[in-house]
């Protein structure tokens, strides 16, 4: 026991520096399969997006949709008549 303990005497600096070197190393390369993982997800994700295109027609379209939708879903009839009439127009017009 009392070599023991002269051995960890004289080598304590150099058994902390090996057992530091040790912790620093296990600790820095285990986050890397997770993030892998996390770019995998988000790169699986932008490429589900890129597949989906939406055209500026499209858009008008949905647009004004919803304008009819919310001129709909109020009370005031003679100026929203007309506006609704135009809307189907143009929704018309754009589908062609």
């Amino acid at each position: 026991m009392k070599k023991f303990q002269i051995f960890l005497n004289e080598h304590f600096h150099l058994i902390t520096v090996i057992l530091l070197i040790f912790i620093l190393l296990r600790s820095c390369g285990g986050g890397v399969s997770s993030l892998n993982k996390k770019v995998d997800k988000l790169s699986s994700k932008v490429d589900s997006l890129s597949s989906i295109t939406i055209t500026s027609k499209k858009l008008a379209i949905e647009g004004l949709k919803v304008e009819k939708r919310l001129i709909q879903s109020t009370d005031r009839k003679l100026l929203d008549v007309t506006r609704q009439s135009k809307i189907d127009e143009e929704i018309s017009s754009l589908e062609k």
